[in-house]
């Protein structure tokens, strides 16, 4: 099976991220075929700030313009994680065990929706703790997770 056009641009971009100090979170394609929208999400340690996504768009644009990967026109957003962080493998969900999450899958059991905590990640399966089971869901079967954003929204200095 040939890889989808987000996997490719994913293993062009991942080593030249590594080079540049990022981490490569996620490639995401989205509207039309003939005008698509590419996400790409970065991390550094430290965080992402708007000097990062301005150095990074900078790089991700040069490698896709050498590299040519997409046929269309296109519209590049270059964006950090967010709150609601995309997982996209195994060592995402290990990174952040004991974080909630929302994972959509194909069918398993007649089911393809999980709201849920990461308690664990055992090989290419991830354990779920749900409200009143743990779901073990191969990795092969997720198509789309992110973690549940947490906002705190306490003032600074009201626990003082």
């Amino acid at each position: 099976m040939q890889p989808s056009l987000s996997e490719r641009i994913e293993a062009l971009l991942a080593p030249v991220a590594a080079r540049e100090g990022y981490e490569l979170v996620a490639v995401e394609i989205a509207g039309a075929a003939s005008a698509p929208v590419v996400r790409i999400f970065i991390d550094r340690e430290g965080g992402v700030d708007i000097d990062a996504i301005v150095d990074a768009n900078r790089w991700i644009s040069n490698t896709l313009d050498e590299a040519d990967p997409i046929d269309s026109t296109y519209t590049l957003e270059v964006s950090s994680p967010g709150v609601d962080r995309p997982l996209t493998k195994a060592e995402h969900f290990q990174r952040f065990c004991g974080e909630g999450a929302k994972i959509k899958t194909r069918p398993i059991d007649g089911r393809s929706a999980f709201k849920g905590t990461i308690t664990a990640v055992e090989g290419d399966t991830v354990l779920l703790e749900t409200d009143d089971e743990i779901v073990r869901i191969p990795c092969a079967a997720i198509v789309k997770a992110r973690l549940k954003g947490r906002v705190d929204f306490t003032p600074k200095g009201a626990d003082e």
